[in-house]
C-alpha cells in the first residue's frame, strides 16, 4: 500500500507541472483585449468580420467568372432519346446518320473500325448492306499474276479510307488531318453533344479575333480555330425516307449514329441491364426468405442462466 501511495504521489506532482493550476489560463485570458470588449461591440465586430469575408469571396468569384481563360464554349446537353437508363437507340435516325457520313462525312474523315457487316440488324438487312458495300472498289489481291486488282466491296470489308495514307490528308486538307470517327463521341468531352454542337456552331467571330487563311472560327472547338468548314446545309442530301433534312436534322442524326459507332453494344448492354435486374429481384428475395428461414431459430430462442446449486 505505501508503495502504490508513493506512486500516486509521484504521479500527481508530474500532472501538476505538465498542467498548472487554471488560475493561470485564466490570466493570459485576461490579456486578449476582445475579452474586454462589451456583447453589442463583439457582435459589431464579427458581423463584419463575416460581410468582410463574404463580400471578398464575392468579388474573388465574379472576378474569376469574367475571366477569359477559355475561349471555347461547352457543349450544352440535348435530350437525346437513348440517354434513359432503358433508352435504345433511335435506329431510323442511325440510318439516317449512315447517309449523312456516306454522302458528306466520308469525303475526309475515315471509319477504319466499322465494318459493312456491322450495318446488319441495326439499320440495314444483310442484302441491303451487302448493295451498300458492293458500291466501293476494294484493293486486294495479289492475284494468280502477283498484280493488285480493284473488286466490289464485301460484308467483312471496312468503310473505306477517302487518302492514301495520312500525309496525303493533310495535303488536301491545309496541313489538318481529319480525325478518324469510329470513335469520336467517345475522344471528345461532351460526345455527341459536343459533335452536334460543333457541327452547328459555326458563325462569324466576335470583334477582336482575327482567324487566319483556311481556318474557320466555331466557339465548340478548342481555340476556336477550326480547319473543317462548314459541312451541313438545308437539303444538302436527300433522306430515303422522306425526313426534311434541315441542317440540325443532318447533326442530329449523324451524331446518333457516331454514337452508335463508338458504342456499338450500347442496346445489348441494357437489355442485359434489364434481365440482371428482373433475375437478381427474385434472388434477393429468395435469400431473404432463406435468411429468415434458417436464423429465425437462433433470433427465437431463449437463453436462461440457471445457477448451480451446491
Amino acid at each position: 500500500m505505501a508503495t502504490v501511495a508513493h506512486r500516486l504521489g509521484h504521479h500527481r506532482v508530474l500532472l501538476r507541472r505538465a498542467f498548472p493550476s487554471p488560475s493561470i489560463f485564466n490570466q493570459n485570458a485576461k490579456i486578449s483585449t476582445f475579452g474586454t470588449f462589451s456583447t453589442k461591440k463583439k457582435f459589431i465586430l464579427t458581423t463584419s468580420g463575416i460581410l468582410a469575408t463574404g463580400a471578398a469571396g464575392l468579388v474573388y468569384a465574379l472576378n474569376e467568372s469574367v475571366k477569359a481563360s477559355e475561349l471555347e464554349l461547352h457543349p450544352p446537353k440535348y435530350p437525346w432519346t437513348h440517354d434513359g437508363m432503358f433508352n435504345s437507340l433511335d435506329h431510323a435516325s442511325i440510318r439516317r446518320g449512315y447517309e449523312v457520313y456516306k454522302q458528306v462525312c466520308a469525303a475526309c474523315h475515315s471509319m477504319k473500325y466499322i465494318a459493312y457487316r456491322n450495318l446488319v440488324g441495326v439499320c440495314f438487312t444483310e442484302d441491303e448492306a451487302r448493295l451498300e458495300a458492293e458500291e466501293v472498289q476494294v484493293l486486294d489481291g495479289p492475284d494468280e499474276e502477283g498484280k493488285m486488282f480493284l473488286r466490289p466491296g464485301k460484308l467483312s470489308d471496312y468503310f473505306p479510307n477517302p487518302y492514301e495514307n495520312d500525309e496525303a490528308a493533310k495535303a488536301a486538307n491545309n496541313g489538318s488531318l481529319p480525325p478518324d470517327l469510329s470513335f469520336i463521341t467517345l475522344a471528345r468531352h461532351g460526345g455527341e453533344n459536343y459533335v452536334f454542337s460543333l457541327l452547328t456552331g459555326y458563325c462569324d467571330p466576335p470583334a477582336g479575333i482575327e482567324i487566319r487563311e483556311g481556318l474557320y472560327y466555331n466557339p465548340y472547338f478548342p481555340g476556336g480555330a477550326i480547319g473543317m468548314a462548314q459541312a451541313l446545309y438545308n437539303e444538302i442530301i436527300e433522306y430515303s425516307d422522306g425526313t426534311p433534312a434541315t441542317r440540325s436534322q443532318l447533326a442530329k442524326d449523324v451524331s446518333t449514329f457516331l454514337k452508335w459507332a463508338a458504342e456499338p453494344e450500347h442496346d445489348d448492354r441494357k437489355r442485359m441491364a434489364i434481365k440482371a435486374l428482373m433475375i437478381f429481384s427474385l434472388l434477393t428475395a429468395v435469400a431473404y426468405y432463406y435468411k429468415r428461414h434458417r436464423w429465425t431459430v437462433l433470433k427465437s430462442r431463449k437463453i436462461v442462466f440457471k445457477p448451480s446449486k451446491k
